[in-house]
């Protein structure tokens, strides 16, 4: 009896012996197979022509003012972009951002530095002037965004996409957008056939119109294709930004439906809007200005931002 328990404890600790070494084979392998998957890289030129050599699946990745596109592929960040001491971001981003810390929208070096990114992404080359992007390149890869990507949601989305591999997620992102446009088209011809409007910023007691074709002004008139007011069209042909000053004396020439007013002012009394050649524009007499705070999603672009756009055009002009 003793000789077979001593058999059967020789055997049990083959056994085990035999387990451990197969276990340890195994996580050898799944080291190894990380290792691997960590160490694969890819090899991309960016607006500036830089040849950047970055990470088959970046994990860090920090992108300042591209957190729309980084919520639409289903990646958190590193950090988020905000101002003013982190106490102001990009609000309409919080349910997917509530965890994510901040980091100032200049970049810092040393903040960038902190969150340890295996990828940095600047979303125009402004971001990279003045020996910033030699520097920033030491820290991590850095890819630098061009102009006609940046003045494109669409291509920005599809870039950011293509360097986080998540080339598919883009598309179905944009399949899901087109399709929030076709049905929202559709009810706006059913409900608001040849109305027009125009979408206003007032801020420091000074008003700004949207470009036709940049941020809401390429959903409202581009997307949704809403009739584009003869004022709107005259201010987008004096400049290239994405917002434009307009003087109360051109808007009291605003010909349109409806106006879609983002009120920055709002806390320090709005006395803009007390101004007689305000409340003598048609619109406005009409009682159809749709106002919306600093934190809506009409000072951004994106995916997330213009679905949330297109909503609120469809609400205000159907309602």
């Amino acid at each position: 009896m003793i000789k077979k328990m001593k058999l059967f404890a020789l055997l049990t600790g083959l056994v085990v012996f035999s387990l451990a070494l197969a276990a340890c084979g195994n996580n050898e392998e799944k080291s190894s197979s990380k290792s691997e998957d960590s160490a694969k890289e890819r090899t991309v030129t960016d607006a500036m022509g830089h040849e950047v050599t970055i990470p088959e699946n970046p994990k860090r990745v920090l992108a300042s003012y591209l957190e729309d596109n980084l919520v639409a592929l289903g990646v958190t960040p590193v950090a988020q972009w905000s101002v003013k001491d982190g106490k102001s971001t990009q609000e309409y981003l919080s349910s997917s951002l509530k965890d994510v810390p901040t980091i100032p929208s200049e970049l810092p070096l040393e903040a960038v530095a902190s969150y340890k990114p295996d990828l940095i992404i600047l979303d125009s080359p402004d971001l990279a002037e003045g020996g910033k992007y030699e520097q920033y390149a030491k820290i991590a890869p850095t890819y630098v965004i061009g102009t006609e990507q940046n003045n494109d949601w669409r291509k920005e989305l599809t870039t950011v996409g293509e360097l986080l591999n998540k080339s598919d997620e883009a598309k179905k992102a944009l399949k899901e957008y087109d399709q929030k446009v076709k049905e929202a088209k559709s009810e706006l011809e059913e409900k608001a056939s040849d109305e027009s409007a125009a979408a206003l910023w007032l801020v420091g007691g000074k008003f700004f119109m949207v470009s036709d074709n940049l941020s809401s002004g390429a959903v409202i008139y581009g997307d949704l294709g809403i009739k584009e007011p003869n004022v709107v069209k005259e201010v987008s042909s004096k400049g290239d930004a994405n917002w434009l000053p307009v003087s109360l004396e051109k808007l009291a020439q605003l010909d349109a439906d409806h106006i879609f007013l983002i009120n920055s002012d709002k806390e320090s009394g709005s006395k803009a809007l007390e101004d007689p050649l305000w409340k003598n524009i048609p619109a406005v007499k009409n009682g159809n200005v749709h106002e919306y705070g600093q934190d809506a999603s009409w000072l951004y672009t994106g995916t997330i931002a213009n679905k949330q756009i297109v909503d609120n055009v469809v609400k205000d002009m159907t309602k």
